[in-house]
């Protein structure tokens, strides 16, 4: 690839899908961060301008960013603290909007959020935003996220509405009338709930793949991953009644009631430490009506 296509931010870009901006949380990611740097330089509509945020990372991965960053004028790199431990939920959207404020243009359409462990097809945010074109009330999509097991894609089951927080395209418009992210646990789920009664549709491309180099929770482990994920579901609302059956669901998965037992103490452990819940009454109502809804058989976004 020649220095003069990394340099321009124009080269391959379609004005008629609109202009797009990402910004990527990265820590301890310098065994992955070159394949994402490169999948995003070789997209056929390229970013107006992308912050990578260095989110104290006690690897290589601050200087293979600077690296890149003395080639490529519209990155911007963005080196945090270390805080001297992973901070899993709110950490993230903290460099997010440490990104957010580093972003130096300011006429965009979409706002992305990508992470700096997945590789991308050299087409996907051309076919990402030709979504967005063709649904205007689409406010928040991405690509469906898969892992390689044994040469196989692996694809997590999620609710059609759901967008994986690795990869998340926000419309401006909709971005903006979220009023920011939470930073906690569940961050990725309450956008999309508040979008959803705020009038906007939310959901992945299942047609669109995109590769995620290391599993989900890998770095915390299985058991503080399903954890994490109960109370995650705790901060944002979830009824008692459809927490209980989600964890019932899953004590079959191998290895058996691992996942069960770990939903279930993360979100009750949430009620035993009163632990803030997001601070939207109107919005856990509709978590907890849309989950009832589900539960008898209704039109619902828990699909």
């Amino acid at each position: 690839m020649s220095l003069a296509s990394l340099q321009s931010g124009s080269i391959g870009a379609d004005a008629s899908v609109g202009r797009y901006v990402v910004i990527t949380p990265a820590r301890n990611e310098g065994s992955e961060i070159e394949q994402t740097v490169n999948s995003v330089l070789q997209q056929t509509v390229r970013p107006a301008a992308w912050v990578i945020v260095d989110d104290g990372s006690t690897d290589a991965t601050g200087a293979i960013l600077d690296r890149f960053a003395q080639r490529i004028p519209w990155l911007t790199i963005v080196h945090r603290k270390d805080r001297g431990f992973r901070h899993p939920g709110g950490g993230v959207v903290e460099a997010v909007l440490d990104g957010y404020r580093a972003l130096g243009v300011t006429d965009w359409d979409f706002i992305v959020k990508l992470d700096a462990d997945l590789v991308l097809e050299p087409n996907y945010f051309e076919r990402c935003l030709a979504e967005f074109t063709a649904d205007p009330k689409l406010g928040v999509g991405g690509g469906t996220v898969y892992n390689l097991a044994n040469g196989k894609r692996e694809i997590e089951s999620n609710p059609a509405f759901h967008v994986r927080g690795a990869t998340k395209i926000y419309r401006r418009d909709c971005w903006e009338g979220l009023g920011g992210l939470l930073p906690a646990p569940g961050w990725d789920t309450l956008d999309e709930v508040k979008a959803n009664l705020l009038g906007w549709h939310t959901r992945s491309f299942p047609q669109i793949p995109v590769l995620q180099r290391r599993a989900t929770g890998s770095n915390d482990g299985a058991w503080k991953d399903y954890v994490k994920n109960g109370r995650a579901n705790y901060i944002t609302g979830y009824h008692p009644l459809f927490m209980l059956l989600k964890c019932v669901k899953r004590v079959p998965q191998k290895p058996y009631f691992v996942a069960a037992l770990g939903l279930a103490y993360g979100f009750l452990y949430g009620y035993w430490n009163k632990i803030r819940t997001v601070q939207d009454p109107e919005l856990i109502r509709y978590v907890r009506s849309q989950q009832l809804r589900r539960l008898t058989f209704r039109e619902s976004i828990w699909k």
